[in-house]
């Protein structure tokens, strides 16, 4: 592809996402979807006022001219830009993959979303340390979370349960095994004023942690479960593309009657129907219920769609499939 052409793509995308640019530079979304959008070697998204840079080429180098092409039309095109980098899927070191600079004196360290600041370290890992696909679920959590317990668990920075404690919930617990991820969580809830329990930050591999709420008897109104797509530990393993339905019912004891369990699987080679198959397998007891499918923001599924998904994500519209259920409790 020529660079006339990848720049017209880029053009493309920037102009079917106008309404996202907001006048304060603080919202953050993806800018292009190379993977649906013409370019599967670049994914850009915007975090505030720096631009971040996915190099998924499977020539490093040349991943990195194309970034270089796309960064000089961007700080032309948008003049706010203040710092830049880049994540090289295939470099040979942690550093690249992680992140480097490529133009300003510091990256941002906070967005806004739906009214909510979220703490963020763009070069912390391999990701960007905040999930911009589960945009409409923090909504959602926003939405329905008032008077409400909540355990997050594979809580990573912990967005979803500061979208929890943004929308009142009564309590909420944020379970991850790296502590250094739980530290940015505790920095997004003094962004916004939110009592921190350090009680309420669990440092621990989910399968102990579950077991230990079981020994105690601790429920909660809801439990959110966004595992990786694969991680073992001496603890246990998580594998979402064959072991999705166990990782739920680990969990479902810790729900309250009438509670809800929110599961994501983002496994790219699980096709939406057979995840949805997993779900209603698991409804045929009649104490569980698909109840809402929440979708992913269209700047994260690409306006401009030129290719198709490598498996079909419907009835969700993105590999990052959100599943709200409705538990039923057995009477005593």
């Amino acid at each position: 592809m020529d660079a006339f052409t990848f720049i017209s793509l880029l053009e493309k995308a920037i102009k079917a996402r106008q309404s996202l640019f907001d006048a304060h530079h603080e919202s953050a979304f993806r800018l292009f979807n190379g993977f649906s959008e013409g370019n599967s070697n670049l994914v850009i998204d915007v975090y505030a006022s720096t631009v971040l840079f996915y190099n998924y080429a499977d020539n490093a180098e040349h991943g990195l001219s194309l970034v270089q092409e796309a960064q000089n039309f961007l700080l032309n095109y948008l003049s706010w830009l203040r710092a830049g980098i880049v994540k090289t899927r295939n470099a040979k070191t942690q550093e690249d993959k992680c992140g480097k600079l490529l133009f300003g004196e510091k990256p941002d360290r906070k967005i806004k979303e739906h009214g909510v600041w979220y703490a963020i370290d763009l070069m912390m890992n391999r990701d960007a340390s905040f999930y911009l696909d589960t945009q409409n679920l923090r909504q959602w959590l926003i939405e329905n979370m008032n008077g409400k317990s909540v355990l997050n668990a594979f809580a990573y920075t912990g967005s979803l349960g500061v979208a929890a404690t943004a929308g009142g919930a009564s309590r909420v617990l944020q379970l991850d095994l790296n502590r250094q991820f739980l530290n940015l969580a505790k920095d997004s809830y003094a962004l916004n004023g939110f009592p921190i329990q350090k009680s309420d930050f669990i440092a621990s591999d989910f399968f102990p942690a579950i077991g230990r709420f079981k020994r105690t008897g601790e429920t909660f109104d809801c439990v959110l479960i966004d595992p990786p797509f694969f991680s073992t530990t001496s603890k246990g393993k998580v594998d979402l593309e064959i072991e999705n339905a166990r990782l739920i019912n680990k969990v479902r004891p810790l729900i309250k009657d009438g509670g809800s369990l929110v599961a994501i699987n983002n496994a790219l080679y699980v096709s939406g129907r057979e995840y949805v198959q997993t779900l209603e397998t698991l409804c045929k007891d009649g104490y569980l219920k698909i109840k809402e499918l929440i979708p992913v923001p269209e700047d994260m599924v690409g306006y401009n769609r030129i290719t198709t998904p490598i498996t079909d994500p419907s009835p969700f519209n993105h590999s990052t499939k959100i599943a709200v259920l409705s538990i039923k409790r057995k009477s005593l």
